[in-house]
């Protein structure tokens, strides 16, 4: 047979968590499955201190996603969710944020932005909070959920005028731009609106652009033990040295100096490695990052 180890995880749940971590307030918007792994996943994150009054619960089952790895510790994926809770996310769900002026920013990311009805949902969010909050969006494509790289293409097109602050791995960048730069897409989002582009290029660094300037870091020298979660740990990271040095908003993040760029992208890079120094999506929390 086969041993599993089972963890909770999944591409928003680790950034709340990951943000939490980082002693940061947050809040999950999402639909959980009812049965004993939504409960799970509904435990661990009230363990974590995120925010759960934006959850939807349903009796539809919990997604399991199967990870392997190679000799160097990259992760490949296997997900079994189809009909799942997920994706079952429905516009009524959608809390009203005219009433909670605490919500500063708005994290989406991976394949419940491709599939129905919850990317519909998260469409009708994006719209509507659009220039109120600031946008933060990673695609985190993942072709055996969705196969249609048109797919991704088309939603990565229509989120470039409505996002802020887009963060894309080159790997992705490869598969919906093909021959593209990471100076050329960089260009192209700022021209349609973007505010700050952020390229990861796992252990080659990270670089960033804002309309004004740019800025590069390595990558952390760690021993690798797994990549999963590297991404999302990047993304809580680098929302949390924006909150830490008030700037989540439009008007921050474009006035953002190179010295502060290369300081947001370290501290980033530095939570990022300390996950893949460690097994599954186990994020740092704020005492291990000086």
């Amino acid at each position: 047979g086969v041993n599993l180890d089972a963890r909770v995880g999944g591409s928003p749940f680790n950034v709340a968590v990951g943000l939490a971590r980082l002693a940061q307030p947050v809040a999950f918007l999402g639909a959980v499955s009812r049965g004993f792994l939504g409960e799970r996943l509904m435990r661990a994150l009230q363990a974590e201190g995120v925010n759960l009054a934006h959850v939807a619960r349903t009796d539809a089952p919990t997604t399991l996603g199967l990870v392997g790895l190679d000799e160097k510790g990259v992760p490949s994926y296997s997900f079994y969710g189809e009909g799942a809770a997920d994706r079952q996310l429905l516009p009524e769900a959608l809390p009203d944020l005219r009433q909670d002026s605490t919500f500063k920013a708005l994290h989406f990311g991976s394949y419940t932005t491709v599939v129905e009805p919850t990317a519909s949902t998260l469409r009708q969010l994006v719209q509507r909070e659009h220039g109120k909050s600031l946008i933060s969006y990673d695609p985190n494509v993942r072709l055996n959920v969705q196969p249609d790289v048109a797919r991704w293409r088309e939603h990565l097109a229509w989120m470039l005028p409505r996002t802020d602050l887009l963060k894309i791995s080159d790997e992705d960048l490869g598969l919906l731009m093909p021959g593209r730069t990471p100076e050329a897409f960089a260009a192209e989002a700022l021209a349609q609106g973007v505010k700050l582009v952020v390229v990861t290029r796992g252990g080659e660094g990270a670089t960033a652009w804002t309309a004004s300037t740019t800025a590069s870091v390595p990558t952390p020298k760690v021993t690798v033990i797994d990549t999963v979660g590297a991404g999302d740990t990047f993304q809580a990271a680098l929302l949390t040295w924006l909150a830490e040095h008030d700037s989540v908003s439009v008007a921050a993040l474009a006035g953002l100096s190179a010295t502060q760029l290369n300081d947001a992208l370290g501290f980033a890079a530095r939570a990022a490695a300390i996950t893949c120094s460690r097994r599954g999506a186990d994020m740092p929390r704020r005492a291990e990052l000086h």
